[in-house]
């Protein structure tokens, strides 16, 4: 018989022996197998029940003893990885010597151990991608419906639509996020015009730099760049205030007493975002021809000039499709906000899912739309 010396840990009385026999091999356990003792043997021990289950396939060495005798306490922890080596040894495996104490761990512990292990998460694929597409579109084409049914019964429900909600969706959704749009406008101005400014100035075009971006603005990217910000902010604010309201049972609440849910909170926010997204796609285009302005002027163009361009560029109908798409972007962003709070589930992250559907869901949904009404134009020649 041979034997591998006992494994000693300094402040962990837990220790285990490894014996090979003629007829099999014993793992000797002794000391309390808590989760902190069991800490330096758990490798150990798997590997020495592995290597058993390996050898008995060339030779007739297949028994694994456990012998618990020496064992004097024993948690779950302790239990698990002794199921733990008697999984992995995948052979006949017999336990002695267990105190009472011990063998009722060992029982408690084993309908969990037996559990089969989770299925590997599946890699998505196009049928995956294709039936969440459809469900979100869906559930955006659902909401729609009842934001419309709202709006036809509100005559009869006008009560519901408080002036005080509309006014802080308002005042949140428009005024507090004055600061960030002339941010990102200005700098978005001074980007584009930057980066137009070195290709075109090779075959003397500078004063077009003027024209394009001006264009660009006007026509895409100040609806669109709005859009995104106002996902980004009331979007995912929406989508959690709804979302902690359904949490807290406040909209069962509310239908207990026949208020409709959708006309007290998502009309109030909906008109909201389509009030203030025509006024603040605006100022994005303000603050981003000025930032424009500020580097051609600074490339030696002078600033009437530069407004002389823009003129000469923009059409009223760019500058009208531009605030149409707006609207539509306004209201879009705020349906699938609410529409994301009021399908907002149990449990600690779900208003957090909710919110992250919410800005996810308002920005891809800004973008398809945005390049159906540009094939659009394109096709009535706007």
């Amino acid at each position: 018989m041979t034997s591998i010396p006992d494994t000693l840990t300094a402040g962990a009385p837990a220790r285990v022996k490894v014996e090979m026999t003629g007829t099999g091999t014993i793992l000797s356990f002794a000391g309390a197998l808590d989760a902190v003792g069991i800490t330096p043997l758990w490798g150990r021990v798997q590997h020495a029940a592995s290597n058993v289950a390996s050898n008995a396939a060339a030779s007739t060495i297949s028994a694994l003893t456990i012998d618990l005798a020496g064992v004097t306490s024993c948690d779950t922890a302790g239990a698990a990885m002794l199921l733990q080596a008697e999984r992995n040894h995948a052979g006949p495996v017999t336990f002695r010597g267990a105190a009472e104490a011990v063998e009722s761990m060992l029982a408690r512990v084993r309908p969990a151990a037996l559990l089969p292990p989770p299925p590997p998460a599946a890699h998505p694929n196009w049928q995956t991608v294709m039936n969440s597409t459809r469900d979100a579109a869906s559930g955006g084409f659902i909401a729609l419906g009842e934001v419309a049914t709202a709006l036809v019964r509100l005559p009869g429900r006008a009560r519901m639509l408080r002036i005080g909600d509309l006014l802080r969706a308002l005042d949140e959704t428009g005024m507090q996020a004055i600061p960030l749009v002339l941010l990102l406008g200005t700098l978005i101005g001074l980007i584009l015009a930057f980066q137009s400014l070195m290709p075109m100035r090779r075959f003397g075009a500078d004063i077009y730099v003027a024209n394009l971006v001006a264009l660009g603005l006007v026509r895409e990217l100040g609806p669109l760049l709005t859009a995104v910000v106002l996902a980004g902010r009331s979007g995912s604010a929406f989508a959690a205030e709804i979302g902690t309201m359904k949490v807290d049972q406040e909209l069962d609440a509310l239908a207990a007493m026949g208020v409709d849910s959708i006309t007290m909170l998502v009309l109030p926010r909906l008109l909201a975002a389509v009030l203030v997204m025509p006024v603040m796609t605006v100022m994005m285009e303000i603050a981003g021809l000025l930032g424009m302005t500020l580097v051609l002027a600074s490339n030696g163009i002078p600033p009437v000039t530069v407004m002389h361009q823009v003129a000469l560029a923009v059409a009223p109908l760019d500058f009208l499709g531009g605030l149409f798409k707006a609207v539509l972007f306004g209201g879009v962003v705020a349906i699938i906000g609410c529409r994301a709070g009021l399908a907002t589930g149990v449990g600690p992250r779900a208003v957090g899912r909710s919110a992250t559907s919410a800005v996810v869901g308002g920005i891809v949904a800004t973008i398809a739309l945005d390049g159906l009404l540009a094939l659009l134009f394109y096709r009535l020649g706007i």
